[in-house]
């Protein structure tokens, strides 16, 4: 009978579980020097070896001839426990015994001596599941167990266990596993297993697998159909063929091609996509190009793996960051609100819409990004061509029209009649009327450096600060000497003034265009103060009366 490839290959041995080596010997010394505590409590994601330790340990702290701290496998106690046989080591799923029954009757029945091994040895998992009256039941035993008795805990929501459950337990954290080792061991396994698996659908399929080994062994075994196990076979076992239709939208989406983009989208709707998840899975890819954007290097290991390295890469060409935060915000709140949403596919096809038209909208990461484009564009000297009107190919430019009508006979001129009008010393009378010397000219009106300090710095602050230098009555300046006294309308904008990046860019900028050292003084912006009035306007009323 067929078994699977994460059961057959479990981990038998401390040293077999990879990944978890900080747990694996600090587990082993326990063993070796019998310094063991009575209840251990495990946390991490799944598939990182949680209830597999458990049950290593459980045989461990039973087996006769335990080899460097672990269980030697061939011993009445190890071979009875792995088969099932001991009736001492009591594995419980918190999810179906949840409640305070169940505990109770599991504590009663822990007060007896084991019957075949050294110790009783209970394994709960996702023991978060139990509720607070079972976790009440169980609080008393786990703080004064009997000798004999001990307790493994394991979750994956540490949040929902109880300070005071923690506080007896010795607490030890699985890490999820580097996509590398796993890639290396699903290599080891396929080797064992005589499946030919090529190095690169095995990096695939553990970054699939995030950082769980059970899944990545269980993603091997849905692939082992295929003769040979390449990307195109992982691929298509994983249902991730799909996902190169998911990138002709995107790239659909950055041509600003609304009908092709809707027309995609409703071809997989008709194909049961649902909406929500046609989303997430766009949410999913724009994220892996931002991973690719900002951390072009480094940033493979941080790949979800359903798309391949070229398509990430051409798309992180022709976005910028700030694009990319903007889609996936948009993103993200269409799918928030499409609970509510009475037509879910309407809801999705407004915020394509919205992805395709950069110029709809007017929040302010929609203006970054449109911002973050012509930057772009700036520096890199390319700018989109503007469409060329078309003319009609059989339009031909009309004649002027014609005048068969005889010209009029015109009175000839004399050049020299422009000349006889004049006085014949007009030019030497104009002469004497000008002055001898040039009239002073006019003072340059006073340069405004604070003007100038503003439109230096302005580039270098983020966009609402540049906003507000607009605006005299939020923000003001003037520099007198080699101070300049900078004031901001008190509350959430002077704090935003009131740090050390901004002060030291408006100095800086100061100084450019001065000369010298400047000091900024930053102050909040006060109101005009009402002035005083005397006692003696209010005698003038018959109303008031003084004593």
């Amino acid at each position: 009978m067929y078994q699977a490839l994460y059961r057959k290959w479990r981990p038998q041995t401390f040293d077999q579980v990879i990944g978890q080596e900080h747990i694996t010997q600090t587990l082993k010394n326990q063993v070796k020097t019998g310094r063991l505590s009575h209840a251990y409590i495990f946390i991490g994601t799944r598939g990182t070896g949680k209830t597999t330790c458990a049950r290593i340990l459980a045989r461990a702290v039973n087996c006769e001839h335990p080899v460097d701290g672990n269980p030697c496998g061939v011993c009445p106690a190890c071979r009875g426990i792995s088969e099932g046989t001991v009736l001492d080591v009591v594995e419980l799923d918190a999810a179906s015994n949840n409640g305070v029954d169940n505990v109770r009757a599991l504590r009663e029945e822990a007060l007896f001596s084991p019957v075949s091994v050294k110790k009783r040895v209970y394994i709960i998992d996702e023991v978060h599941m139990l509720s607070t009256p079972a976790f009440n039941a169980l609080l008393k035993i786990l703080e004064e167990p009997p000798e004999h008795l001990m307790f493994i805990l394991a979750t994956t929501e540490l949040q929902k266990v109880p300070a005071t459950i923690l506080s007896r337990c010795q607490r030890h954290s699985f890490r999820r596993i580097d996509a590398q080792r796993i890639a290396a061991y699903l290599l080891e396994i396929a080797g064992k297993e005589g499946l030919d698996l090529r190095p690169e659908a095995a990096e695939l399929i553990a970054r699939l697998a995030e950082g769980g080994v059970r899944d990545a062994l269980s993603l091997l075994d849905q692939c082992s159909g295929a003769p040979v196990i390449d990307l195109e076979a992982v691929y298509s076992a994983m249902g991730l063929a799909g996902n190169q239709r998911i990138a002709e939208i995107l790239d659909k989406l950055l041509r600003h091609d609304a009908a092709g983009v809707l027309k995609g989208f409703s071809a997989l709707w008709m194909d049961g996509k649902d909406p929500a998840s046609f989303l997430g899975e766009l949410s999913g890819l724009l994220r892996d190009v931002l991973m690719m954007h900002v951390a072009p290097k480094g940033g493979r290991e941080l790949l979800s793996g359903a798309y391949d390295m070229k398509t990430l890469d051409s798309f992180a060409r022709r976005m910028t960051t700030e694009e990319l935060l903007c889609a996936m915000g948009t993103l993200q709140e269409t799918m928030a609100g499409m609970r509510e949403a009475k037509n879910p596919k309407t809801a999705a096809e407004l915020c394509l819409i919205s992805l395709c038209d950069s110029a709809a909208g007017e929040s302010l990461s929609q203006l970054r990004a449109r911002v973050s484009r012509l930057e772009e564009q700036l520096r890199s000297g390319h700018f989109p061509a503007a469409p060329a009107e078309e003319e009609p190919e059989d339009w031909e430019e009309p004649e002027p029209p014609r005048d068969d009508r005889e010209p009029e006979p015109e009175d000839e001129l004399d050049p020299m009649d422009f000349y006889e009008e004049q006085p014949e010393d007009a030019f030497l009378q104009r002469s004497r009327e000008l002055p001898e010397e040039p009239p002073p000219a006019p003072e340059a009106p006073p340069v405004d450096l604070w003007a100038e300090i503003r439109a230096a710095v302005k580039n270098q602050l983020p966009m609402d600060l540049r906003i507000s230098l607009e605006d005299e009555s939020r923000v003001r300046g003037r520099l007198e000497g080699n101070v300049l006294r900078l004031e901001a309308a008190a509350g959430f904008l002077y704090g935003r003034f009131n740090r050390q990046d901004v002060l030291s860019r408006i100095a800086q900028a100061a100084k450019e265009r001065t000369g010298r050292e400047i000091n900024v003084q930053l102050s909040e912006l006060r109101q005009a103060e009402r002035p005083l009035r005397s006692l003696d306007e209010l005698k003038k009323f018959d109303e008031v009366h003084f004593v």
